[in-house]
């Protein structure tokens, strides 16, 4: 297991440190002998987007009066005590992106873990682990952590500790990585300073995010699959505008948004964003077993159907039936192009096709028939074009993950998705939040009567779902926190469901 320690190595005996300064045996050091004695890892490590022969390798420096250039070493070794060193090289850390490094080696082998560190200013940060893909044509297995909502004023991360216990090859982050409010004064852990909206609140907000040992550690301990939702720039904002922001105003904070998410979590330098424009959807193949394919349902979508009185945008729980607008078919949630790009991308081969995106797929309707505009129920024609895709073309083993409704939902997925008659098309896991408070429970009882294709609907509880996935297999096991108030908080495995890639459709275990 790697080295969990949010803070970083000791940087050596400076009595030995000004010996060595003396003797010319370090010059560039003596650059920086009193930066030297700053910390300059503090946000820890973390990897990502795996490919058979690499990775993605993060981190950010920190502290005060940190040149406008620093030179950062990184090691990639195959053993934890990093004897074996596989592949090195250095990465400028520039001010302009709050001095991240996204290194990119690449000569790896295919389907193994390996340890990762860096070094810069005197400085060693923490070791992490990590692990490439298998190779295209290989068989494999893979275990995953799907978590997402991780609002700090709400609660501690107490399951991303639990996490890290489940040996994870690979996490699938779906959404709500920060929340860009301002804290009410009640709350257990407030944000530091009010309303995120400039490149430096944004900047800062990700600091005391990734300051959280537990969420460093889960950072460390697998590479990570990044999804955005709305909370990472604003509440509700749907393409080019927000509730609150159109125009250029609404351009500045999603490009500061965009910005200071790249720069905290390990992306790849290929996506760096341009004008707030981040290319956030895309695949991996897991060996012969699985393709994943994660999609961005933020950039690209419609304004939300019937949005609040006086808003620009945003969402709203209505009667179909008073809401005209939703059943138009030409809304996207996607975008044609995302759509296009998905529905081509199939895989008819591999046993498993996981589709990971931000919310619930499945349709959620209160006992009064009522529906949320946010999520896909308010885009039901762009649901329906996904899954007439999957009919058409027979796509094996598909199960939908997701998050964002801070409840833990399993369902079957039928081609017409409101009549539970029609065939079993899918099967899908929505994962509870991390940390941010759910629906209340009766209401979740009270709808799963009138929505025959929810299997299990649970709210009061934040955790994660950990599954496994084999050749003839896929389990989830649904895992809640006990107290999310509580750092220390114990854990219980909530339900447990299996799928078989030949048979649509979870079952209890």
């Amino acid at each position: 297991m790697p080295d969990p320690s949010p803070t970083p190595a000791p940087a050596g005996d400076p009595v030995r440190r000004r010996a060595l300064l003396l003797a010319g045996a370090a010059p560039w050091l003596a650059r920086h002998s009193r930066a030297a004695d700053l910390p300059r890892f503090e946000l820890g490590v973390a990897s990502g987007h795996p490919r058979p022969d690499g990775m993605v390798l993060w981190t950010r420096l920190t502290g005060p009066d940190l040149p406008a250039r620093v030179e950062v070493q990184w090691e990639v070794g195959g053993d934890e005590a990093m004897r074996q060193v596989m592949a090195r090289g250095s990465q400028w850390a520039q001010a302009e992106w709050a001095h991240s490094v996204h290194a990119e080696p690449a000569g790896l082998a295919a389907g193994r873990p390996y340890w990762y560190r860096f070094r810069a200013l005197g400085q060693q940060s923490a070791t992490g682990r990590t692990r490439t893909a298998p190779a295209p044509d290989a068989e494999s297995t893979l275990r995953l952590v799907l978590a997402s909502c991780q609002r700090w004023d709400h609660g501690h991360w107490a399951a991303w500790r639990h996490a890290v216990s489940t040996d994870p090859e690979l996490v699938l982050f779906v959404g709500d990585y920060i929340y860009e409010y301002p804290s009410p004064p009640f709350a257990l852990r407030r944000h530091e300073g009010g309303m995120a909206r400039t490149l430096a609140q944004y900047r800062r907000r990700h600091e005391q995010y990734r300051s959280d040992p537990a969420l460093q550690a889960a950072h460390a301990a697998a590479p990570w699959i990044m999804v955005w939702d709305d909370h990472e720039i604003e509440n509700d904002y749907a393409g080019d505008r927000s509730p609150t922001l159109d125009g250029a105003d609404f351009q500045a904070v999603r490009s500061a948004a965009a910005q200071a998410y790249w720069e905290h979590l390990p992306l790849p330098l290929a996506v760096r964003p341009q004008q707030g424009v981040m290319r956030m959807h895309g695949r991996l193949d897991w060996g012969r077993l699985a393709r994943l394919h994660w999609l961005d349902d933020r950039q690209y979508r419609d304004l939300q159907a019937c949005p609040p009185p006086l808003r620009l945008a945003g969402s709203a729980i209505v009667d179909p039936q008073r809401c005209p607008s939703i059943a138009d078919p030409g809304r996207s949630l996607l975008g044609e192009d995302q759509e296009r790009w998905l529905a081509e991308g199939w895989d008819l081969e591999r046993r498993w096709n996981l589709l990971a995106q931000q919310t619930l797929l499945s349709p959620l309707r209160t006992a009064e028939g009522r529906v949320w505009t946010d999520g896909w129920d308010g885009y039901p024609a762009a649901r329906l074009r996904l899954l007439q895709a999957v009919a058409q073309r027979q796509v094996p083993g598909v199960v939908v993950l997701g998050g964002d409704r801070h409840a833990h939902f399993v369902s079957d997925v039928h081609e017409r998705p409101e009549d539970a008659r029609s065939p079993r098309l899918a099967s899908e896991f929505c994962g509870t939040s991390i940390s941010s408070l759910g629906p209340r429970q009766d209401r979740l009882d009270a709808a799963l009567a009138h929505n025959p294709h929810l299997l299990h609907a649970r709210g009061d509880r934040r955790g994660f779902v950990a599954l496994e996935l084999g050749r003839d297999r896929l389990q989830a096991r649904l895992m809640a926190v006990d107290n999310a108030l509580d750092p220390a908080s114990t854990m219980h495995e909530q339900a447990r469901f299996i799928v078989d890639p030949r048979r649509p459709g979870p079952q209890r275990a």
